[in-house]
């Protein structure tokens, strides 16, 4: 692994930018942690970044080699405001860029797929890291964290349909060696845990693990639309209202060794993921 240069992480402080931060210092990095409010990162020196905000594009890419990308959230059509600060980035001395996109949305896709579909034409090191559905949706700000907190309840589309669940750790681990590695990856990864779950097995999990009983609720395609339309603006409510259709019909019942590959090391179970989230205040 190459120690050269310094990355800059979008989203420092949000669930994959704060980890994948913390592993690139520990391991002796020089990272950039960027963000709405430039809150401080341990090991990392803080820096203003709105996506909405080119005013804050240039202070962000000083000094900058490579930049790991957290798309704005809850914009269907993130690829308007991604897309000329990439051709800025580029300019300005950034070689590599690793992209957070999804399992669910291949490249050329909807949303972040355009911007995946466009990294390889503007950066020769590059690599998009579509995840399937993070673990810690249970366990951390998520409305589905929430409504486990609130009311014992998931609610969700999916009906039987199972995921790959991943651990937000080992998206960073991957990340962290798609910035660092002597050679990029050049190419898009696929990332799950170990082990196809349904939300009814996501419930039982959380049940047994914690004392306390959690059911899985299933909504209508519909029902869940006019629920999320409540936390995120309605054409990504429909987007996410859609991908929980699609996992009903099976388009996530999957696994990879895609972690176990690029780490080293086998990815972590959802069982783990709850029992360490729950013993670190979660």
């Amino acid at each position: 692994m190459t120690t050269a240069g310094t990355t800059l992480v979008i989203g420092a402080t949000g669930t994959t930018g704060s980890r994948t931060a913390a592993q690139l210092t520990a391991a002796g990095h020089r990272v950039k942690a960027a963000g709405r409010r430039a809150v401080p990162v341990a090991g990392a020196e803080p820096v203003r970044f709105d996506w909405y905000d080119p005013a804050t594009h240039a202070d962000a890419l000083d000094g900058v080699d490579r930049v790991y990308l957290i798309p704005p959230l809850g914009d269907s059509d993130p690829a308007a405001v991604m897309l000329p600060f990439l051709d800025r980035a580029r300019t300005t001395g950034v070689r590599r860029a690793v992209l957070l996109s999804s399992s669910a949305i291949p490249e050329g896709g909807p949303a972040v797929g355009t911007v995946h579909r466009a990294l390889p034409d503007l950066f020769e090191q590059w690599a998009v890291l579509r995840p399937s559905w993070f673990m810690q949706n249970f366990t951390g700000t998520h409305a589905h964290a929430r409504s486990i907190r609130d009311d014992g309840i998931i609610r969700t589309a999916t009906e039987g349909g199972r995921v790959g669940f991943v651990d937000a750790e080992d998206i960073a681990a991957v990340a962290v060696r798609a910035l660092t590695d002597e050679q990029a990856p050049d190419t898009d990864l696929v990332l799950t845990g170990p082990e196809a779950l349904s939300h009814d097995d996501i419930a039982a999990i959380i049940t047994e693990v914690t004392g306390r009983s959690v059911i899985h609720r299933r909504l209508s395609g519909e029902q869940m639309r006019d629920r999320l339309t409540a936390e995120v603006p309605e054409e990504f409510a429909a987007l996410l209202a859609g991908m929980d259709r699609a996992i009903a019909a099976g388009a996530e019942d999957r696994v990879t060794d895609t972690v176990q590959r690029v780490t080293g090391r086998p990815p972590h179970t959802f069982r783990a993921c709850l029992e360490r989230e729950m013993r670190c205040g979660s």
